[in-house]
């Protein structure tokens, strides 16, 4: 391994590297470079080559002696050594060096004044610089509530280049794409892939590490909060493609953020929900103006249109298209959704509702969970990985993900239950599963859940009126199932009576019961909390 002495030094001088530009500014520069073109919308229209969606396998982190006992050590959290780091940073750092031209964002992540990483993303594409100005928070922007006083925590440096073979042989593996991380040097190098979702989750990841030693419970949710009763605080925990964005996107509610936040919570009642990001990163494969407005408005000039097709002459954009991926995503900034809360800043909230896509089509669409059964199906987090949101997933696949965001996690599952279920008790929140996945059989056999259904009970929470109904425990997971929701047909309730096949379902039934239980398996959970997973 090459020796380096000491931390390469980046060249940021003015007369090639441009700080923080308008959006305006480096859509023209994105658009002269060739990087993207404009959509009829408005929107900067960009791809992301042959890398649609994140690179886990890819991802490493520096082991040091600062963190070495505080990660949850695994096929997520892959350890490199500092050597290895250095030399991935100089690798990146030469190739940045010996650009004509970088842009550099300046800016912040947490809305919250008292808990916010300042955070700087050196890029040699104008729209990556775009990108992390419409996604994390613009000094003197709306969202932005400090003092003006911007301060330098964390820095991104995202190289286009690949690892030669030479490169890969001498770090010792064997894709040309590495994406490192020290939160020792709280750098983050991102060499291969022009994904921009990796800007994006190597911040909220530092977030995920720091913010627990601030009494701040960091979470991948989105959350809102209704117009009339400031009270009325809704968490929506999930991973990408169960529908935290779009169920958070509600005209009658303002949307805090739709996809990372930190619960600050003390004895004494104070502190709250905030958002993490200044923008939101929205899927909108099958978008459409009827079934998601705001999203569909928010797409306009200053947001970014990633891997999403547009015709060459009228220059439309088709939704429908998921030939690149169906991991079609767009950016824009939070106040781009009418009535956001701005800065995004919320109280503590009265519902959590866990999502998740059950690619096998057995769980009940809506349940309201006990205290135990939330840390149970919290610290499991079970969801069906969607197309496209991983490089290589191409079909729904069932996945456990702890804390409904493993990747993204580098402390141990059970130390950020264990905060949740705090909160949850101190401000006696109610806690839902719902299930935007598959009914009527599996993936392939059955259909998604009609989403004017999922909104219909997503309402009956939030007015709360879903929290008087009569429940019955589901005989294998034992979820308790309201009788009935208002608008929603009695049948779709109860998973059993939607297939055709009484019987193929509860071998589904129980083929998932028991993925539970292995999975369970692995965490150290009191004996109540393991009596509230599935008993057949």
């Amino acid at each position: 391994m090459t020796q380096i002495a000491k931390a390469p030094v980046l060249d940021l001088a003015p007369h090639r590297c441009l700080r923080n530009l308008s959006p305006a500014a480096l859509i023209e520069h994105a658009i002269s470079g060739g990087e993207g073109r404009l959509a009829s919308n408005g929107a900067l229209v960009c791809l992301t080559g042959d890398r649609t969606g994140r690179s886990p396998k890819d991802k490493y982190l520096e082991d040091t002696p600062q963190i070495h006992g505080k990660i949850d050590w695994g096929k997520v959290n892959q350890p490199i050594t500092p050597e290895q780091f250095d030399r991935v940073q100089q690798i990146a750092t030469d190739h940045l060096n010996n650009q004509p031209r970088l842009f550099a964002f300046e800016g912040w992540a947490g809305a919250d004044t008292s808990h916010r990483l300042g955070v700087q993303v050196v890029a040699e594409q104008a729209w990556h610089a775009l990108f992390a100005s419409t996604l994390f928070i613009r000094q003197g922007s709306p969202s932005d509530a400090g003092d003006g006083k911007w301060r330098h925590d964390w820095t991104i440096i995202n190289a286009g280049r690949r690892l030669t073979k030479a490169e890969q042989a001498e770090l010792g593996v064997t894709s040309p794409i590495f994406i490192a991380q020290s939160l020792t040097k709280r750098t983050v190098v991102i060499l291969g892939t022009e994904y921009a979702g990796e800007i994006k989750k190597s911040i909220f990841y530092a977030m995920n590490f720091d913010m627990p030693e601030q009494g701040v419970f960091p979470m991948h949710c989105s959350a809102n909060v209704s117009k009339s009763d400031p009270k009325n605080v809704a968490l929506f925990f999930g991973l990408s493609g169960t529908g935290k964005t779009t169920l958070s996107a509600d005209p009658d509610r303002a949307l805090i953020g739709d996809d990372e936040h930190g619960w600050a919570s003390s004895a004494s009642g104070e502190g709250g929900v905030f958002n993490f990001e200044g923008g939101c990163y929205a899927k909108c494969i099958k978008l459409s103006q009827e079934g998601e407005p705001q999203i569909w408005d928010a797409i306009k000039f200053g947001s970014v249109l990633e891997n999403t097709l547009i015709d060459d002459v009228s220059r439309v954009p088709d939704y429908d298209d998921g030939s690149l991926t169906e991991n079609t995503r767009v950016t824009y900034p939070v106040d781009y959704i009418p009535g956001a809360m701005i800065p995004s800043l919320g109280g503590h909230p009265t519902n959590v509702i866990f999502l998740t896509a059950d690619a096998y089509g057995v769980l009940p669409p809506v349940s309201k969970l006990t205290p135990e059964q939330a840390m149970y199906y919290f610290i499991n987090g079970y969801t069906s990985k969607l197309a496209g949101t991983e490089a290589g997933v191409t079909e729904p696949q069932p996945n456990f993900s702890a804390c409904f965001g493993a990747p993204f996690m580098p402390r141990r599952p059970t130390e950020y239950a264990q905060m949740l279920a705090e909160r949850i008790k101190r401000h006696n929140a109610n806690v839902w599963l719902l299930n935007t996945g598959w009914t009527g059989g599996p993936y392939g056999k059955g259909h998604r859940f009609s989403l004017k259904y999922t909104r219909a009970m997503v309402h009956a929470i939030l007015d709360g009126s879903l929290a008087k109904a009569a429940c019955t425990p589901d005989p294998v997971f034992g979820l308790p199932i309201p009788a009935a929701v208002p608008g929603v047909p009695t049948e779709v309730l109860q998973p059993r009576n939607t297939w055709a096949d009484g019987l193929a379902y509860d071998a589904q039934a129980k083929k998932l019961a028991a993925m539970f239980r292995d999975n369970a398996a692995k965490f150290d959970m009191s004996d109540a909390v393991k009596n509230a997973g599935p008993k057949g």
